[in-house]
């Protein structure tokens, strides 16, 4: 009988997925079978895995088809993942390592997994692993702890600590994005550990953030571009624009240092990280001759852009004298490689 908690599964839901766990092995088709029953229908099948989202307590649960070997606390199969949002602190990754190793957590996306072959399991490693980032448990004494209660449930005693999780979750966000180490690296908004933006500099901050953004930009098409077997003159032109683009971003992020403004990370710059992406993207399936072709036409039209974003945008609101100057020693790099291109293309 299905629990209370769970979706009902259309027919359509329900043939497409008996479909799919008909070709697991046995025990994860088991585990699919029980998680189905629990919880309704997954959000995510593919003939590899079944994935459900924000069921109960729970970030995701997730059925695999590949089962691995895992001997703690005795010989089994590990197939079936729970996880949830928590924030694990740097000085207790190395005790809940040695606790179990089907642990696992994200620190930039605040997530905890278990991952076992029984639901109650999975609750019981997640509990422990709390215990041991309170500092109530080692991680010895919580890998004894899991062998006892793990009896405990064999004898049909169903212990507190594998029936549900036996703390509060946080309400707070548990992501934790880290620190930037390249010095003059933008800063996000609302980041930890970012500074509060002074009045007066906002302006040139996002100038600075826009720049940044443009050279990443470059640098991620130069890799691409770098990694395909290219014609001699194609080939060059990369490599230099490459070494342009590379020391551009050092050159802007240590002329904020100089200045005392961080580069901004917000909505406008990624803005222009974002359609770099989605045009870079159209140009990866290309192949030969066809890619030189369309990379040095993005090129063109992107320097382009470029120019004209310095022209229109920049320059005018520019505060800061030498982030002025920069500015116009970047507008006539940018030119001359613009008129690299051109003539480069001219030669295709």
């Amino acid at each position: 009988m299905m629990d209370s908690h769970a979706q009902a599964l259309s027919t359509v839901d329900r043939t497409a997925i008996a479909k799919i766990v008909a070709a697991w092995p046995n025990r994860p088709k088991l585990a699919a079978e029980q998680m189905l029953t629990k919880y309704g229908a997954p959000q995510e099948a593919t003939p590899e895995k079944l994935v459900w989202h924000n069921q109960g307590p729970y970030k995701r649960i997730t059925v695999t088809k590949a089962e691995h070997h895992h001997d703690f606390p005795k010989p089994h199969m590990d197939y079936l993942e729970h996880t949830i949002e928590y924030r694990v602190p740097p000085d207790r990754a190395e005790a809940l390592a040695a606790y179990d190793g089907s642990l696992t957590f994200d620190r930039t996306r605040g997530e905890m997994s278990a991952r076992c072959d029984l639901e109650g399991h999975n609750i019981l490693t997640l509990n422990l692993a709390h215990d041991i980032v309170e500092g109530k448990l080692s991680a010895k004494e919580a890998r004894a702890a899991f062998g006892e209660h793990v009896v405990e449930d064999a004898k049909g005693e169903y212990p507190d600590y594998t029936t549900a999780l036996r703390f509060e979750l946080s309400r707070t966000d548990t992501k934790f994005a880290d620190l930037p180490v390249i010095p003059g690296s933008p800063e996000r908004p609302g980041a930890e550990g970012a500074s509060t933006p002074n009045a007066k500099t906002t302006g040139d901050a996002e100038i600075l953030g826009l720049m940044a953004a443009v050279d990443d930009n470059g640098i991620v098409a130069a890799l691409e571009a770098g990694n395909r077997t290219l014609s001699a003159p194609v080939a060059d032109y990369v490599k230099t624009l490459h070494k342009a683009y590379g020391d551009h971003l050092e050159a802007t992020l240590k002329l904020g240092s100089k200045i005392d403004v961080i580069p901004a990370e917000n909505a406008a710059v990624d803005r222009i990280r974002v359609k770099a992406a989605g045009e870079l993207a159209t140009l990866v399936p290309l192949e030969g001759q066809a890619f030189e072709s369309a990379y040095v036409i993005a090129t063109i039209q992107g320097q382009t852009e470029v120019l004209g974003l310095i022209d229109t945008q920049l320059l005018p609101r520019a505060d800061n004298d030498k982030l002025k100057k920069h500015l116009t020693q970047t507008r006539g790099n940018v030119a001359e490689q613009l008129g690299a291109a051109k003539a480069l293309q001219a030669g295709l």
